[in-house]
């Protein structure tokens, strides 16, 4: 799940972000659950409503979650409450180094509901998202 502005990568600054473009960050996630043997379905939205609706649909139609909520993840407890009522494995995945940026996106209010962070890696950091994803529902 992918949340506001990832929608703009491949426009917002690559030395955090990287070049890639959401289209094209998403083929490389389907394809590193395929070498796992995984199968993945991907969604964005800007819509904090849509973010939130779709945690609230997706039990019964996932095991687990790979979340990058963008700026969201420092604010939104929302999010926080929607990804709880899911009750999904979870891992919190971001481009960036969040931790070594400004003092604010240190801040995440999913952290504590996500069995992993995975962050700095850029879009490698997807594929060690699905790594520790796949270690929990192997269990």
């Amino acid at each position: 799940m992918h949340g506001v502005n990832l929608d703009m990568l491949g426009r917002r600054d690559p030395a955090h972000y990287g070049k890639l473009t959401l289209i094209e960050l998403e083929r490389q996630i389907v394809g590193f659950a395929r070498e796992l043997e995984l199968e993945v379905h991907c969604f964005q939205t800007n819509s904090e409503s849509e973010f939130i609706e779709h945690l609230h649909g997706i039990t019964g139609s996932a095991d687990g979650l790979l979340l990058n909520p963008g700026a969201w993840t420092h604010y939104a407890w929302s999010i926080h409450d929607a990804l709880e009522i899911a009750a999904l494995p979870a891992v919190e995945v971001h481009l960036s180094s969040v931790d070594s940026r400004e003092e604010w996106r240190r801040v995440s209010v999913v952290r504590d509901l996500c069995i992993a962070t995975v962050s700095g890696q850029g879009v490698e950091g997807y594929r060690e998202a699905l790594v520790r994803l796949s270690k929990a529902l192997d269990g």
